[in-house]
Order: C-alpha cells, then structure tokens, then sequence
C-alpha cells in the first residue's frame, strides 16, 4: 500500500473519530440537560396518580422519598425490582402503594397501582398500563369507567377468597360483558397484592423499613 492511501484512510480515520466523538458530547449533553426536566415530569405525573389513590390528609410525608426496593415477587407479578411507597403520618406508618402486574390479561400484562392502608384494605387502586382492547377492555381506566372504584375499602377480612372473582366465575366483582378476561385478570392481581402486604406488613409497615422483600410465594 503506498503511503498517499495510507495517509488518506488515516485522515479518513481520524476524520470519522473526531465525527463520534463530537456526536457523542452532544448526545451527552442532552441527556444531561433534560434529565432533571424528564425526572420532574415523570415525579409529578407519578404523584398525581398517588393523589387518586391515597388522600393527601391521611399522610404527612413525601412518598416519593419514602421507597422499598421490591425484588422479583409471584404475588406482586414483578419480574424485575419494583417500588413500594411508604405513607406515613407523624412518622406512624398508615399505608403503602405497591406497584403489583397482571400477566394474564386479554392482550398482554396491566400494571397496576395499588394502595393499601396499615388495617389491610384498599385505598384505591389504578391501572398504569394495558394493551387491553380500545372500547371493550379498556373501561378498566378510571377515565372511561369507574369499574376499578369496586376495590376501594376491600380487604381479604371483608371478602373472603372464594369471592375474590368476577360475578360470572361466582364471584363478587362486575364486569363488562364480552370482556371477561380483563377484569379477571385485575381482580386476581389486586388479591394477591393483598396477600402479599399481609405477608410482608412487618416489613413494609417498619418505622425505618428494609431495603428488600423477601420472595413470596404465589398461593392463588
């Protein structure tokens, strides 16, 4: 090779490096600068849906500041470390907001939030997200239906496990005709979340809570 084309594919080498290293800074720098934006938005669209679900006058600290680490859990469905946020009111422990995924839902999984107050009864629980189908399974959002209220106050004392099903299977929760499987799938995870906080309330309700879960098992 003569040293003209092998100064040629030097200056195009260095050419090409000084191209990605300057593409790289840039791309650095955005992230940099519109990650705190990003983070503010997804923290306040994230306390809005806390406001649904847990009254602003039942706790007194800021929740997003208050968090487990939940590791891979069969009663919550998480296959990887989820959020457990701790509410509290004069550093008294009243409840926790679990993150909790249906697998079995129509059209893939529905995650789910879940609050859960210190006797063991549901505050309120709202859907994250879904790819149930558009104008049949979808009135499990509260913005289309108030299906998903049902849950608000029960408990595994109140309702005992038989009825924790749909009125078609025998049990006491509603749903939409020709749209079974959704709210099946809703019902069962919103149990085991349940079942998951009776397991764990020690932990979960501490006044200075540990950092992991132990694995639960999936009784249901």
């Amino acid at each position: 090779m003569s040293d003209t084309l092998i100064k040629h594919a030097l200056k195009t080498a260095s050419t090409l490096t000084a191209f990605a290293l300057v593409g790289t800074a840039i791309l650095a720098y955005i992230f940099l600068i519109t990650r705190a934006p990003i983070e503010a938005s997804e923290a306040e669209a994230r306390l809005a849906l806390f406001s649904q679900i847990l009254p602003h006058d039942v706790y007194d600290n800021d929740l997003l500041k208050t968090e487990l680490v939940i590791p891979p859990n069969l009663l919550l469905g998480n296959r990887t470390p989820s959020k457990a946020n701790i509410a509290t009111l004069g550093n008294e422990p009243v409840g926790v907001i679990l993150e909790a995924i249906a697998h079995d839902g129509y059209a893939g999984d529905i995650k789910l939030l879940i609050a859960i107050r210190a006797d063991g009864s549901v505050s309120g629980v709202r859907v994250l997200t879904h790819k149930e189908t558009p104008g049949l399974g979808d009135y499990i959002e509260i913005e289309r239906d108030d299906w998903i209220t049902q849950f608000n106050n029960e408990s595994l004392m109140k309702t005992v496990a038989k009825d924790w099903a749909v009125v078609k299977d025998g049990g006491k929760f509603e749903y939409m005709a020709g749209a079974t499987i959704t709210p099946r799938a809703i019902v069962k995870a919103v149990a085991k979340a349940l079942q998951f906080f009776n397991d764990n309330k020690p932990q979960l309700l501490e006044k200075k809570p540990a950092e992991k879960m132990l694995q639960g098992k999936d009784k249901r």
